[in-house]
């Protein structure tokens, strides 16, 4: 079954708090090395046929106008994925 990845991520200019605590809790369970850390959303459409450029197209619009924030969000990446 064809699916769509589409990944959302705050903007650059927004706080984060969820990963600024993720950055936190790192060190202490032993994952060293990592200086910050940004916590987004990742959405996966499923589809019974052919993902044809119309389809995409359609995606990259909900993922624009519904599945993301435009505010305080950005779309950074409307894949194809292949099982």
């Amino acid at each position: 079954m064809p699916r769509i990845v589409v990944d959302v991520m705050p903007k650059p200019e927004i706080l984060d708090p969820q990963g600024k605590a993720i950055v936190g809790a790192l060190p202490r369970l032993g994952f060293t090395g990592f200086s910050s850390v940004r916590q987004g959303k990742r959405f996966e459409l499923f589809t019974d046929g052919e993902v044809t450029e119309e389809l995409l197209a359609q995606a990259r619009e909900a993922a624009a106008t519904l599945l993301s924030n435009p505010v305080i969000e950005d779309v950074v990446n409307v894949e194809v994925v292949a099982d």
